[in-house]
């Protein structure tokens, strides 16, 4: 007797099953018009509205900033910013007392009194300081600083006391690290010490002059042999925000100054000390208070004012950028673009249920999980490259447009706008399968559209149009899905800078990895449950 054997098929059913499923949804999307026209029309909103932003325009470059006499950034209408060593926007204005130094070497001082003045909300500031009342604006700074030369913008590194930050090493306008805490006052002295040594600055601090603590080291890159060395002093504009009745902002503020008293000035390890000098690096707006004196004779003390700051510029609304047009406001039209996409996958899916066509579905891919996975790449994929055409052209297109107009475009690194824009296509692609998950539980057209809308599109549409108040707002950002906004956030948050970070200036709650995190988990937890469902459900 002849035993046959049962015929195997040497393909490996299980990958030719998924790329049948996958062919056969992708073969299903591209030939119903409406939904191929949908996603088109989520790429066309997105653009469409970016672009419309930037013809707009918010402002003229005009007033936006005060220029630098070296790195200074381009504008066709006006006055650009002064730009860091690394091209970023940054303020640069603060009384110094100083003098060149060659080589290596080192100086000390103690910071024995920061005391100072802020504006009045209710009187303007004249220039000889009135209207303004006592107190400490909290990035209120005076310490000791190395510095490329006077020119705004160039490379520096400064170790200093904070009005409420205590001891801080910062440099090159970001960089920030923090020394000892505490406010300073005659029965709390701060002292400060700062190296040199080839391109490396180190800072320390010290309560006592005699046991030190290293606050930070940084490396200046192509430090001139010959810097400026010397205590300074600097206060930012203060500034506050308000808060409407439902949501809504308003801000103010205005010029502040403060005064440090140094003594103990010293210099050693090579360096060896002439006549100092006092200049002011900037354009001071409270002109009749800055400035130094001197006292005393072979260990004189040295009372510094002054006002201005050296930090980056923030960008966004309430700050020095906020006529300045930003990569968030090319991607406004981003919400408008993701209402399509959401449309469109939920439609791929509730059609088949409201038709009748998914019974044909499963018979053919009996494998549940299978259909919904097959599902999930077709949406996921056409999310991708909607969300990546429509960030891209907004914003490549949106850049040109608001340069051609005489606009200031905040400036941004390639890699930062790289990150924005393929960040929007792996935010619309997950909202899409989130979406399609929606609809597997949901099974009717519109109630998934209506739960897909408030849960995805609606959190960000508040915030960012401060529609909420920003508590709220900001809650909304953190656990609901809206959180993968933060993709978007093409801008750093400096903490060293009071300003107001908020979703309407383009600045999140959490992290672009944390957002992305808080939306990947929604999007499995959804995706699992609708792969449970659609097993245990009759289609």
């Amino acid at each position: 007797m002849t035993t046959i054997a049962p015929y195997r098929s040497p393909a490996s059913a299980g990958r030719d099953g998924f790329g049948h499923a996958l062919r056969a949804e992708w073969t299903k999307f591209r030939t119903v018009r409406g939904w191929v026209i949908g996603a088109l029309v989520a790429v066309l909103a997105t653009a469409g509205l970016g672009i419309l932003a930037s013809s707009g325009g918010q402002s003229s470059c005009q007033g936006v900033g005060t220029a630098g006499q070296q790195g200074s950034g381009s504008c066709q209408q006006g006055i650009s910013f002064t730009l860091g060593p690394n091209g970023e926007p940054v303020s640069d204005s603060f009384y110094f007392v100083g003098q060149p130094f060659t080589g290596d070497g080192s100086i000390t001082a103690r910071v024995s009194s920061l005391t100072g003045h802020v504006s009045s909300r209710d009187v303007p500031v004249s220039s000889d300081g009135s209207g303004t009342v006592p107190g400490v604006e909290e990035w209120a700074k005076a310490g000791l600083i190395i510095k490329e030369n006077l020119t705004q913008g160039s490379a520096y590194a400064a170790i200093m006391v904070a009005g409420g930050h205590g001891v801080r090493m910062q440099w090159n306008y970001t960089g920030d690290t923090a020394g000892m805490t505490g406010t300073v006052g005659p029965a709390n002295p701060r002292w400060l010490r700062l190296t040199r040594s080839g391109d490396v600055i180190t800072g320390y601090d010290s309560a006592d002059g005699a046991r030190w603590s290293r606050v930070g080291s940084v490396t200046l890159s192509g430090l001139s042999s010959t810097v400026r060395v010397g205590p300074f002093a600097a206060s930012p504009d203060s500034r506050h925000t308000g808060e409407g009745f439902g949501g809504g902002t308003s801000s103010g503020g205005g010029p502040t100054w403060d005064t440090a008293v140094f003594d103990h000035l010293a210099v050693a390890d090579g360096w060896t000390a002439g006549p100092w000098t006092g200049h002011y690096v900037g354009f001071p707006e409270i002109a009749g208070v800055v400035g130094y004196h001197q006292t005393g004779g072979t260990s004189p003390t040295f009372t510094l004012t002054g006002e201005g700051d050296i930090a980056p510029i923030p960008a966004g609304h309430g700050g020095q950028a906020d006529p300045a047009v930003t990569v968030s406001d090319y991607l406004v039209g981003t919400f408008a673009g993701l209402i399509a996409i959401v449309v469109v996958a939920a439609l791929f899916v509730t059609a088949e249920y409201r038709r009748g066509l998914i019974r044909l579905t499963l018979a053919a891919t009996p494998s549940r999980g299978r259909v919904l996975a097959a599902k999930s790449v077709v949406v996921a994929a056409v999310g991708f490259v909607a969300g990546l055409l429509g960030a891209g052209v907004a914003v490549l297109a949106g850049e040109a447009i608001t340069r051609a107009r005489g606009y200031y475009a905040f400036p941004v690194s390639g890699m930062a706008e790289a990150r924005v824009i393929v960040g929007t296509g792996i935010l619309t692609a997950m909202f899409a399968v989130l979406a399609l998950a929606i609809g597997t539980i949901v099974r009717r057209s519109a109630a998934t559209i209506a739960v897909a809308v408030v849960v995805i599109v609606l959190p960000y549409f508040l915030s960012v149009f401060a529609a909420v108040p920003l508590a709220a707002g900001d809650w909304l950002l953190r656990i609901l899905p809206a959180a993968g906004f933060a993709l978007q956030q093409p801008y750093p948050a400096y903490g060293q800078v009071s300003m107001f970070y908020a979703p309407f200036s383009g600045y999140f709650p959490l992290s672009p990895l944390a957002g992305l995190g808080v939306l990947a988990a929604w999007t499995a937890a959804a995706l699992a449950l609708a792969a449970y469902l659609l097993r245990r459900r009759d289609a």
